[in-house]
């Protein structure tokens, strides 16, 4: 009798697995007909494309109603993509988009880690993780680093590493554990930062060596190795393990992936503690003349090269001809990035309710910066944008316009305003909110852009010149380069 139970469960497993595999056959054979259809020009095959989500939203299977919310949002369908999602979660309320609502609804907002820890039992009590298999999982684990973190901040350490080990995927848990040492950083806890900085390097490695099948996840897991050599390196340094921190900080600062001013410039500062300093002027030298070193790397190197040679004459100098080195390579890179193709018009109201259009500043040089209150790097920039608008304050003929996008909250004007106003910056800012019917920020989504900060210059004739994404180095190389493109994109 237990043989024939036995056999009966083998053949129940086996026919499972023949349904799961036919399933994911026919799903990916569904997505090679929506991906041909999608890109086709062909009247026909967009008929095709319509019916096929038609029936895709319609279906039984909530992974082929994922096809169509996915591919409907792909369409900028936004409306039609919402719409379905809450549909999904009605349809399927032990699913997958049920429980990942569930988690944003009942767990994510709550203040304190007690309190998230009580929502999660009770989550996974109707959501068990045991229904779930593959990647679909890892919504566990942002769960459970969420309430690690917030005990880390907290300072309960051991709440902190129960949930910490909890985390399930191994391609994820680099990331989840980078989050729960940077917790315990903030929070002063070097010990465990340095210890949770260490698991997530070296889970990271193994990805990073190429040893596990090459999937997105492994890819993903990956890529957040050569970053974490730094940050390792970074909380050795702090901790007065030099020789150690060295080992890393070298890592970084030779990976290409990570070698930049800022990797030399940790190198340098580790090898000044070990009063190592014509190597750390050698290396810091580089980031110097790179161009995009930032002021404390530029001070840095002051005080190193009156150790290396004795007193601050000749600095001055050097200093210059350093600076003249890099405005020639700035100016030999800006002619290979300059552009000519006709920028896109658009009108969207300021601050105080005013419109403005694009094609009515034709005949000036505009700068268009999109940016967010949430996005640290956009902030980070303002300082040496404000000095930018400063130098053309009193030219008529040059338009510095901050285009608000992407907002996270219901109130988007009054957080932007807000923000402007705390910091005293004199900008014009214009508001690229959502369209209340398409869900899409319009004009970010017109000038494809991919992230933010995000910089175009445009020229009199109204043709971007220029598209500049992010920020690094120091204010003045910045200003520096808007000015450069300015210039030029006048000339034409």
């Amino acid at each position: 009798m237990k043989t024939l139970n036995i056999m009966l469960t083998s053949l129940l497993l086996s026919a499972t697995l023949t349904q799961v595999s036919a399933q994911t056959k026919s799903l990916d054979s569904t997505k090679t007909d929506l991906e041909k259809w999608l890109t086709s020009t062909k009247p026909e095959d967009k008929t095709l494309l319509t019916n096929k989500l038609k029936d895709l939203a319609a279906s039984n299977s909530e992974k082929e109603m994922d096809l169509a919310i996915n591919y409907y949002y792909r369409l900028k369908n936004q409306k039609v993509s919402d719409s379905l999602l809450e549909a999904e979660v009605k349809k399927f309320p032990a699913g997958s988009r049920a429980r990942n609502k569930a988690a944003n609804d009942e767990i994510y907002d709550l203040k304190t880690p007690a309190e998230k820890e009580k929502a999660y039992k009770a989550w996974i009590q109707k959501f068990p993780p045991s229904h779930f298999s593959g990647e679909d999982l890892i919504v566990y684990d942002y769960v459970t680093s969420s309430i690690a973190t917030g005990y880390a901040e907290q300072k309960n350490t051991a709440k902190a590493i129960e949930y910490g080990e909890k985390l399930m995927l191994d391609f994820w848990k680099g990331s989840g554990y980078g989050g729960l040492a940077e917790a315990f950083y903030k929070a002063g806890d070097l010990k465990n930062a340095s210890i949770y900085y260490k698991k997530a390097m070296e889970i990271a490695k193994v990805y990073y060596d190429g040893k596990l099948p090459d999937l997105n996840s492994s890819k993903f897991a990956a890529s957040g190795y050569p970053g974490l050599t730094m940050t390792y390196a970074n909380i050795l340094f702090e901790q007065k393990n030099y020789k150690e921190a060295l080992k890393y900080a070298a890592l970084a600062s030779t990976n290409p992936k990570t070698a930049s001013p800022k990797s030399n410039f940790q190198y340098a500062k580790i090898l000044m503690a070990l009063n190592r300093n014509e190597e750390a002027y050698a290396k810091l030298e580089e980031a110097v003349k790179s161009g995009k070193a930032n002021d404390e790397m530029s001070a840095a190197f002051k005080t190193l090269y009156i150790k290396v040679k004795g007193s601050d004459a000749g600095f001055d100098q050097y200093a210059a001809e350093i600076r003249k080195g890099i405005i020639a390579n700035l100016q030999q890179k800006l002619n290979k990035e300059m552009i000519k193709k006709p920028a896109l018009d658009f009108t969207l109201t300021d601050l105080d309710g005013k419109q403005v259009t694009l094609s009515s500043l034709k005949g000036k040089t505009v700068i268009l910066d999109f940016w967010a209150t949430w996005c640290g790097p956009c902030k980070a920039s303002f300082p040496a944008m404000q000095m930018a608008v400063n130098k053309y304050k009193d030219d008529p003929n040059v338009k510095f316009l901050f285009i608000h996008t992407w907002e996270k909250t219901a109130t988007p004007t009054k957080d932007a305003g807000d923000y402007i106003k705390s910091q005293k910056y004199n900008f014009e800012v214009l508001m690229d909110n959502k369209d209340p019917e398409t869900k899409i920020n319009k004009v970010v989504s017109d000038y494809k852009v991919n992230g933010i900060p995000s910089k175009f210059v445009i020229d009199p004739q109204g043709n971007i010149r220029f598209n500049l994404m992010g920020f690094e180095g120091s204010n003045e190389a910045a200003v520096d380069e808007i000015s450069m493109m300015i210039d030029m994109a006048r000339k034409g």
